[in-house]
């Protein structure tokens, strides 16, 4: 023991009480001095207990490895949690999101145990709260919203926010203080398991839409916790923690700038690692990412809580430690303050450390005095924090709750085609239905709860492993609101297959119903999970984007029977649809991509194929050409895309930001401030006309194009965008005010700069749009960066306009804007 901790412990047991008195008896505690009073009244043994989570139920398979690390924790030997917690504890571990607990009953528990923590523990400090909430709070019987890849499909921020406000409302409601959400990982490689857990392939919208969540998290008091940083997403050929390559440029301009507007202009309180390694060197043990980047260039001042087990990885899986304690420093020394999902490093490993010498207890310090003024904020420190009665009749699925769940299904579903049926008299296209046709609904996702959620809800993340029990919250299978909305007499169902296997004894039934109807909904897709246990999430990579097993070989047996049909894929990743869309042989009249949409999906899809809604969702990804062309982003220079250098073409079936409607929109009279300063922002202009017979809601999309970089620069980029309502018939001007910085990038010295020179604008209906100075293909749109796209595809767009950016190179300042706004006028 130190003479300071002897010091400490020989005068009784001071309490928190007791610890913020001591700052100035003669004035109220400003912020901060709760925090610095307590941390200097602990003993090692405190300090480092505030560094850690501790798991309750480490009931089935929520995180990787989780069973090797349960093993060598032993399951604390059988200690009882008043003995577990005697020195305090920082986090506990999804007290709600582990195993299915009712919320009544576990939020009397969790009081009791917060008011346990204060009383008999010699500083009293309660213990913060952390659960899982990408899709909704990942609790039984809680609300199951879109994947965050619906998010991105919607383009709809003020939406998005509205729902984190949903959630951190019923979170809050339960004692929890912090949610280990948004995912700004920027997809790079959709065979990645992960992807559904991200919001798109563009920086920008990835920003926009991960800044809306986390305000809306915040607004009810949880902090929200970006993640991964820093890219994560990268990993080589798609797998799970394999390495990243990626350069200190590609990270700066495409996986930083996420991160910057969520703390910059969110706000976010906390920040969690990537698992994988950079260049080599493991994130958790990346002082340059972590405390270079993240704190010294970012400016962020709260907590960095670890991936879990991600210290203890730094010696199991990436080998650079020698034990525990050597993974603690590595970490501590790096800048991660917690230790998640429990103690396994930073306890007693890394208090041999300190004693040793090994390790300086500033760095401790450091670390703990961020996990209290966290604490404070939250009013943990606070004398009658969980004093009040425990919340009963908790109900997590309210109304509302539904309502938004539904309204933003419905938002994220993408028309990808939508053809006449060969043979109508009509010529009109086979959606939305027509009033008194009989529907077979085909397919394994038809008529399946789990196939509607992510990954990381609590039916596909924890429930799986308790088969018996029921979800716990009403959500209407594709089949079920189908059948309500049309009636029971005019729907038929066959699943046809499983999502997997090799199973074809259900394509006699399939055939039979698809012949016996005037159209076929065949709904078809992936399967979440975790670790094997899916098609797609966390640990579900894929060699390949076909459809998982014999799927396609289904909708091609209903379409070879005449009928015409619709394909409806519900996914967690975008797959190679070519032959969906674009091949010679007999396909499907439409496809309606729908990325997890959560509880109102089926109900938003029923209403897409009815004609009660209007689809407005757009591609937040590219649709893959084939697994070959990965990794494949649309922001690549001239030589990333389809040359005359090389034979392969990785040009995406469809692209970035497509989606068609029920009715048209064309863009008109682009109007551009024809010069901008370097630091300064310009206007745009465009009026947006619905020039087809049915309303609908229009994304309007703005792209720009850098001439010329001291750098290779993007064909197109995203600046901007803005969703708008129109009438037929309708027209809107719309006006967008462009910050310069959106053209900014890191030179050559890794200064990000805006330099001088031409750049091109226009306004498009997704990213390969563009008429960079000649007419519209007549079959479509010239591609942007190359000649005519071999399969064009449906687009319209303005000319491109050029503005003059005038001044020296200017470098880019935290003070300076981030964000495109817009406003009709």
């Amino acid at each position: 023991m130190t003479a300071t901790d002897a010091t400490r412990s020989a005068g009784g047991a001071p309490r928190l009480q007791d610890a913020t008195a001591a700052t100035d008896t003669a004035t109220e505690p400003t912020d901060g001095d709760r925090a610095a009073a307590l941390l200097a009244a602990m003993t090692l043994e405190e300090k480092t207990a505030q560094l850690v989570g501790y798991w309750l139920d480490q009931n089935g398979v929520v995180a990787p490895m989780q069973g090797e690390m349960a093993a060598h924790q032993d399951a604390d030997g059988g200690r009882t949690l008043a003995d577990i917690t005697r020195h305090g504890i920082g986090q506990f571990t999804r007290v709600y999101g582990t195993r299915p607990v009712e919320p009544d009953d576990r939020a009397a528990w969790l009081w009791a145990e917060q008011r346990r923590l204060k009383r008999e523990t010699r500083l009293g400090v309660p213990a913060l709260v952390h659960e899982e909430c990408l899709t909704g709070l990942a609790a039984w019987k809680a609300a199951t919203f879109p994947t965050p890849l619906a998010w991105g499909a919607a383009f709809d921020p003020d939406l998005v926010e509205q729902v984190g406000a949903a959630i951190g409302a019923s979170m809050r409601s339960l004692g929890v203080h912090q949610g280990l959400a948004p995912v700004l990982d920027v997809v790079r490689d959709p065979r990645w398991g992960r992807v559904d857990e991200c919001i798109g392939e563009d920086p920008y919208l990835v920003g926009t839409i991960g800044t809306a969540y986390v305000r809306g998290l915040q607004s009810a008091g949880i902090d929200a916790t970006l993640k991964h940083f820093l890219g994560y997403s990268a990993s080589q050929a798609g797998r799970n923690h394999a390495p990243v390559h990626a350069g200190p440029r590609e990270l700066a301009d495409v996986f930083l700038p996420p991160f910057e507007m969520a703390l910059r202009d969110g706000g976010a309180r906390s920040v969690m690692n990537s698992y994988a390694e950079v260049d080599g060197v493991p994130v958790a043990a990346n002082a340059d990412l972590l405390t270079g980047v993240l704190r010294d260039r970012l400016g962020f001042d709260g907590t960095v809580v670890a991936d879990y087990f991600s210290v203890a990885f730094l010696e199991v899986m990436h080998g650079i430690a020698a034990d525990r304690g050597e993974a603690a420093a590595l970490a501590l020394s790096a800048g991660i303050d917690v230790e998640l999902p429990t103690g396994d490093a930073y306890l007693q490993p890394l208090v041999d450390r300190v004693r040793s010498g090994a390790v300086d207890e500033a760095l401790v310090d450091r670390a703990v005095l961020r996990v209290l003024r966290q604490k404070e904020r939250q009013g943990l420190l606070d004398p009658d924090a969980f004093e009040d009665a425990p919340p009963t009749g908790i109900d997590l699925d309210t109304p509302h709750h539904r309502a938004l769940a539904r309204r933003l299904a419905a938002r994220s579903l993408v028309l990808l085609s939508n053809e006449a049926p060969a043979g109508a008299a009509d010529g009109a296209p086979v959606l939305p239905l027509r009033a008194g046709a009989s529907v077979a609904l085909i397919g394994p996702n038809a008529d399946r709860a789990e196939a509607l959620q992510g990954c990381y809800s609590f039916a596909n993340h924890v429930l799986a492993s308790h088969p018996d029990l029921p979800l716990g919250f009403e959500i209407p299978t594709v089949r079920e609101a189908v059948t309500a909305a049309l009636g029971a007499s005019a729907v038929r169902f066959a699943a046809g297959c499983a999502v997997t296997g090799t199973d074809r004894s259900g394509f006699a039934d399939a055939v039979a119903v698809a012949e016996a109807s005037d159209v076929a909904v065949v709904v078809v897709g992936d399967q979440a999970g975790l670790f094997g246990r899916g098609t797609v999430g966390e640990g579900n990579d894929t060699e390949t984007l076909d459809l998982p097993g014999v799927q396609r070989e289904l909708v091609e047996a209903v379409v070879a029977t005449g009928t015409p049909t619709v394909v409806v894929l519900l996914t967690g990743r975008p797959y190679a649809l070519g032959w969906a869309l674009d091949g010679d042989a007999p396909r499907p009249a439409a496809v309606v991509q729908a990325f997890f949409p959560g509880e109102g999906g089926g109900l938003a899809i029923a209403d897409l194929l009815t004609g009660a809604t209007s689809p407005s969702g757009r591609l937040p990804v590219s649709l893959p050409r084939a697994a070959g062309a990965q990794p494949y982003t649309y922001l690549h220079p001239r030589l990333g895309g389809p040359s005359d250098v090389t034979a392969t073409d990785s040009t995406p079936v469809r692209p970035f930001g497509f989606g068609l409607a029920y009715t048209s929109f064309a863009y008109e009279d682009l109007v551009v401030d024809p010069t901008v300063d370097t630091g300064d922002a310009f206007a745009v202009t465009v009026t947006v006309r619905n020039t087809g017979d049915r309303p609908g809601e229009d994304v309007v999309q703005l792209y720009g194009h850098d001439v010329q970089g001291s750098v290779t620069r993007p064909v197109v980029q995203l600046l901007g965008y803005a969703r708008v309502a129109l009438a037929p018939g309708e027209s809107v001007r719309v006006r967008f005010d462009v910050p310069v910085q959106r053209f900014a990038f890191s030179g050559r010295d890794m200064r990000k700069v805006v330099e001088p020179g031409d750049v091109e604008v226009w306004v498009a209906s997704h990213a390969a749009a563009s008429r960079p100075g000649g007419a519209v293909h007549a079959d479509g749109i010239v591609a942007s960066g190359g000649g005519p796209a071999p399969d064009p595809v449906p687009g319209a767009a303005t000319d491109r306009a050029v503005v003059r950016v005038e001044g020296p190179v200017r470098e880019v300042v935290p003070a300076d804007r981030r964000i495109v706004t817009w406003e009709c006028v």
